[in-house]
């Protein structure tokens, strides 16, 4: 499936527990129709012991959220969608 989305698009999150945030995609995921939304789907993992981490921890990530659950951010303007490089 072709995705509309590039990354670095600054995307609205329309469905789910983060409706309303606004986000950039940091990774498109085109076989799953996922994308990874920076500040967004934020998971924890518990890690165990390891030189990284020689206590161990608990990592904060993004997880993917589906594609039909975002949408590209629209200029108030002119009401089109804008990609711009610097958002």
């Amino acid at each position: 499936m072709k995705a509309a989305l590039k990354r670095g698009d600054v995307v609205v999150v329309i469905a789910g527990d983060d409706r309303g945030k606004v986000g950039k995609v940091i990774n498109v995921l085109g076989e799953k129709s996922k994308v990874v939304v920076s500040g967004v789907a934020v998971v924890r993992r518990h890690m165990r012991k390891s030189q990284e981490h020689p206590d161990g921890a608990i990592i904060e990530k993004f997880a993917p959220i589906h594609v039909s659950n975002v949408m590209l951010k629209v200029n108030s303007d002119n009401r089109k969608a804008k990609r711009n490089k610097n958002a």
